[in-house]
């Protein structure tokens, strides 16, 4: 800059008169430095711009909001739910972000969620400033819980909405979280564990629950709710090739209905698992026992019934679906007196 002010000067001291060098400096100062100045700043922001936003260096996802180039392999991810949170988990990737819905770690999860941070919980949006600070280099969640915020989330990372239709949707959102992180060759992985394990189930069980029907009923929220064939944990059930009572033996939208007390024959099964939320659930399913229809439950007279964690059960990600194979060979297999 002095030397451009330099040669101004030399230049005007043999050619211009002092006024006419006057406003020619004037010139210079208001117009031509500002424009300089411009040049240089717009120069530094373009030579900062991190290498994982360029078009060249990321893989356009498809989803629920539109087309996102996320950067190759991601490995900051900010998961806006659990589902998504233990899909990361089971392909090698820790979320550094997440948000959750339950209280108390699930059994599934323990000593699996040290170092992510809680940036809020469902059903209240995340904390966009924890979200910020955090520096993600991806955010992925799922439609029907982010659109609010979508605009907001994609100024800080790169932010992918998965297609979900509920918890019939487990199988395919992990796929899709796999896809995101660069992990689709350990989604493999985990999908033949998986299949590993529902065929060492499947051959335990043998022909002796050819005729047994299953049931499965969870009382959250103040409510009976009832898992259809295209739940989560009806999903693992088909898969193993359990029968369900004709109730439940049928594909709704969501897979999952609530009941009334009048309804409690829909429940009826040779076994019945079992799961509550909170201290009010625990009351409310005590209350339900007093009702003359619980006592008629073949699964009661049976003294098959069995307690297990809701938050497993209904956890929709394959970690999950690991714990209730587990809690099936345990009640179904190695265990037959009833909790």
């Amino acid at each position: 800059m002095k030397q451009h002010q330099s040669v101004f000067k030399r230049h005007c001291q043999k050619v211009c008169k002092p006024e006419v060098a006057t406003s020619i400096k004037r010139i210079y100062q208001y117009f031509l430095l500002p424009w300089l100045v411009a040049i240089l700043v717009v120069a530094c922001n373009h030579a900062s711009v991190p290498e994982t936003q360029s078009s060249t260096n990321c893989r356009t996802v498809e989803h629920a909001a539109g087309e996102t180039c996320v950067p190759p392999s991601p490995q900051r991810l900010i998961a806006l739910g659990p589902p998504t949170m233990a899909d990361a988990l089971s392909v090698g990737i820790k979320p550094i972000g997440t948000v959750f819905y339950f209280d108390e770690t699930p059994p599934y999860l323990e000593g699996k969620l040290d170092e992510i941070e809680l940036i809020g919980k469902i059903p209240e949006q995340p904390n966009l400033e924890k979200t910020l600070t955090l520096n993600p280099d991806v955010i992925i969640g799922v439609e029907g819980g982010a659109e609010s915020i979508y605009s907001q989330l994609s100024q800080i990372a790169p932010t992918v909405l998965g297609r979900w239709k509920g918890y019939p949707s487990w199988k395919d959102h992990f796929n899709f979280v796999a896809e995101v992180l660069g992990k689709t060759e350990e989604a493999e992985k985990v999908w033949a564990h998986y299949e590993q394990r529902v065929q060492e189930l499947r051959a335990a069980l043998d022909n002796n629950y050819q005729d047994i029907a299953v049931s499965f009923v969870h009382i959250c929220c103040g409510t009976i709710d009832i898992d259809f064939k295209n739940s989560f944990n009806g999903m693992i059930l088909d898969d193993v090739g359990l029968r369900r009572p004709p109730a439940q033996e049928v594909v709704i939208e969501g897979g999952i209905t609530s009941i009334s007390e009048e309804r409690l024959m829909d429940i009826d099964g040779d076994i019945l698992f079992v799961a509550t939320t909170s201290k009010e659930s625990e009351e409310l399913l005590e209350e339900l026992k007093q009702n003359p229809l619980w006592s008629q439950l073949k699964a009661v007279k049976q003294g098959r019934v069995y307690a297990v964690d809701y938050a497993t059960w209904r956890g929709g990600n394959p970690l999950a679906a690991d714990a209730v194979i587990n809690d099936l060979f345990k009640y179904l297999v190695e265990d037959t007196t009833a909790s």
